[in-house]
């Protein structure tokens, strides 16, 4: 048994079983929680008693509660403004994890309760079972924040149907259970009240195989949504278009509810940040898990030093979390002054392939 004020973990039974216990930041990721499930994870890995890891959340009711909330943003702001270097620990060794969920071996059951986003999404979407329930809210609101969906979220996000991938990485649009199974962000559906029950059952039930254990939790669950998703013929139709200029006319110019919401929820969005992510999801569609991290890595450096003094995440982070006066000042402010050779600067990679901080993973 591992246990620690951010993470519970211990095997019970043939399982290893992580419990997310930092609920007063909603289970927020730290570089302490993302080196001690790096390390689990390895560890049980590589133990033939263990047939697989199930993984939750909890909150200050208990466990289950809210899953995680995304990564610590607070620690990277002033970790940025302090020159801390381990602000590029944070994201190598986040998207090492990341990485390691979506390969590993073994069944990685995620109790997806509660708030689902960010970093909660690059911990749960590479699981083998990706279980919602009743009050599970999923997002990658990252372009609020003058960030891109990371942690894998190119990947998964390029792989929805049709275009909503692009549609929910640059709106951040919250999903429930129905639209997340429907969207392919969640496997199978699970009424909250029977989490429990089967987190303790799978500790108690004798397995033969990996794969058994596998098999009874996917029993346990719905595999059809409890409400039918909404129509995306409209997504579909707008973000397929071939740029956000051209997404933003066709929004402003629909007088529906649908568009004119979410073109003001884009006109609030880094304009910079909403051109990267749009690119991002598209090179995605054709890239590995493995070469989607690396760009993301990338990335993720670039909009915190690309530009010194003027990056749009520290901003971002600032305006929401820190001074929380929800008045980002975005460099460009407007969509339309965003210049093409800005935002493709962002894809340049600051290391030579053999020296990047991912260059040993693989798809």
């Amino acid at each position: 048994m591992s246990t620690t004020p951010e993470l519970h973990c211990e095997v019970r039974g043939q399982v290893g079983f992580i419990t997310l216990t930092r609920p007063k930041a909603l289970n927020a990721l730290s570089l302490g929680m993302v080196r001690g499930l790096l390390a689990q994870l390895l560890a049980w890995r590589d133990d033939p008693q263990v047939l697989a890891v199930a993984i939750r959340g909890s909150n200050k009711e208990g466990p289950f509660g809210h899953f995680c909330a995304g990564g610590d943003i607070r620690f990277l702001h002033q970790a940025v403004l302090d020159g801390n270097p381990q602000v590029d620990d944070f994201f190598t060794e986040e998207y090492t994890l990341n990485h390691l969920i979506f390969s590993y071996p073994k069944p990685y059951i995620a109790f997806m309760a509660g708030v689902v986003m960010g970093g909660g999404m690059g911990i749960s979407q590479g699981a083998s079972l990706r279980i919602v329930t009743g009050n599970s809210k999923l997002a990658m609101p990252e372009t609020l924040i003058g960030l891109f969906p990371d942690v894998g979220g190119g990947y998964f996000l390029s792989r929805c149907p049709g275009h909503v991938g692009e549609w929910l990485g640059l709106a951040g649009e919250t999903l429930g259970a129905s639209e997340a199974m429907a969207f392919g962000l969640a496997d199978a559906y699970l009424p909250a009240q029977e989490q429990a029950s089967l987190w303790d059952d799978l500790s108690r039930q004798p397995f033969n195989s990996s794969s058994a254990v596998q098999d009874y939790a996917q029993a346990r669950c719905r595999s059809t949504p409890p409400a039918a998703a909404r129509d995306t013929s409209a997504i579909n139709q707008v973000f397929a278009l071939e740029s956000i200029s051209a997404i933003m006319q066709a929004l402003e110019a629909d007088s529906s509810e649908w568009a004119q919401s979410t073109a003001a929820a884009l006109r609030k969005r880094s304009p910079l940040l909403l051109h990267v992510v749009l690119e991002q999801i598209r090179r995605a569609r054709s890239m590995g898990m493995a070469e989607v991290l690396r760009m993301e890595r990338d990335l993720v450096r670039n909009c915190f030093f690309l530009r010194p003094g003027q990056s749009e995440t520290v901003e971002g982070i600032r305006a929401l979390a820190i001074d929380k006066d929800q008045s980002p000042r975005w460099n460009p402010a407007r969509i339309e002054d965003v210049e093409e050779t800005l935002w493709r600067s962002f894809f340049n990679s600051p290391w030579p392939a053999h020296s990047h901080p991912l260059v040993a993973l693989r798809d």
